[in-house]
């Protein structure tokens, strides 16, 4: 893993701690596993051209890879990410300066435990994922293990359940490829945050933030909603607004693919919908601290959004949302669809 200004951060006790949470997954023998690895990759691949016949997107076939990992693999995955997208946040905050031997010792390893907690959490929750930021051009995660427990949990068709994970995974794999500037973009953002840092405003008034978010009742909201000043703010909502037209983009396909190549669709779907909701109160309750609840938003307004947007103008209109960044929808625009219909087309 590159570890540059670690010291904030121990990610390599994040990675173990993470691992050791986040557990093996359902028992399955050796065969089974290796049946699966190889379906899954195969349905990534048969998704390629679902997606590009469905939308028009023409994505790069020798770019972004498909990867097939456990839960592990996940957590060391997306700790690397972090370590990408956190890095100018984590210069700002140490003001460039290598820290101190106590701050490594003692500082690095709570943030790092703290990290591992988190990874640990959702390692057993996500079941694909699109990584734009590992070099050169991103990569498609597929979770084995949390694929197989959730068709058992849900007593769905294995063979349907599992491509159509992989039309929505692949769709996030199309839509990063064939728009080459997006995440540059989306990194841009995350440095338009690291230089709104004020790091003693950060440390006075993110506690208290904290601490109501933790809380929950009417005065609660999420981590994010924590650490967030004004000007910050306006950047999230930008993110916001990128993420809801990724998420409700491969919704829509998935639903408007799936039909025509999956019997049982109509089944799954409501049945995974129901499962979107979270399960038990300590789950609910992670769920809203962690923003998940926000996710959870991004798929149904982005959806709604995309929907409106092609039944009114075709997706070869809509389409035009990936030509330029200006052409992304803010937040406010997922929610009012025909406002980007006119700033835009």
């Amino acid at each position: 893993m590159t570890n540059s200004r670690a010291g904030m951060v121990d990610w390599d006790l994040a990675v173990s701690i993470g691992s050791r949470l986040a557990g093996d997954g359902p028992a399955v023998t050796w065969e089974e596993a290796a049946a699966v690895v190889t379906e899954l990759r195969a349905d990534a691949n048969r998704s390629t051209g679902l997606v590009r016949d469905f939308t028009g997107l023409e994505a790069a076939s020798d770019t972004a890879p498909i990867v097939v990992v456990d839960r592990a693999g996940w957590v060391q995955a997306n700790a690397d990410g972090f370590a990408t997208v956190l890095a100018p946040i984590v210069d700002k905050l140490s003001g460039g300066k290598e820290p101190s031997r106590l701050t490594h010792a003692v500082g690095s390893r709570v943030a790092g435990a703290e990290v591992g907690g988190l990874l640990g959490f959702l390692a057993g929750k996500v079941l694909g994922q699109f990584d734009p930021f590992f070099a050169p051009s991103g990569r498609l995660l597929l979770v084995a293990p949390n694929i197989v427990h959730v068709e058992r949990e849900l007593e769905v068709d294995p063979q349907d359940f599992r491509l159509w994970v992989c039309l929505h995974e692949e769709t996030h794999r199309v839509q990063f490829t064939a728009t080459p500037w997006l995440t540059e973009h989306l990194l841009g953002e995350m440095h338009g945050i690291a230089d709104s840092i004020e790091p003693t405003r950060l440390l006075d008034d993110g506690l208290g933030r904290l601490t109501k978010a933790l809380r929950g009742g009417p005065e609660g909201g999420n981590l994010l909603d924590a650490v967030s000043t004004p000007e910050q703010k306006e950047i999230v909502d930008r993110i916001t607004g990128v993420m809801s037209l990724l998420e409700g983009h491969a919704d829509v396909v998935m639903d408007g693919v799936g039909p025509s190549v999956i019997p049982t669709v109509d089944d799954i779907r409501k049945r995974f919908t129901q499962r979107r909701k979270g399960v038990g109160v300590l789950d609910r309750t992670l769920r809203r601290v962690l923003g998940l609840d926000a996710k959870m938003a991004q798929y149904r307004d982005g959806a709604i959004f995309v929907r409106a947007v092609v039944d009114k103008a075709g997706m070869a209109e809509f389409n035009a949302v990936w030509e330029r960044p200006d052409n992304l929808p803010s937040k406010a625009e997922i929610a009012d669809p025909s406002a980007w219909i006119s700033r835009v087309l």
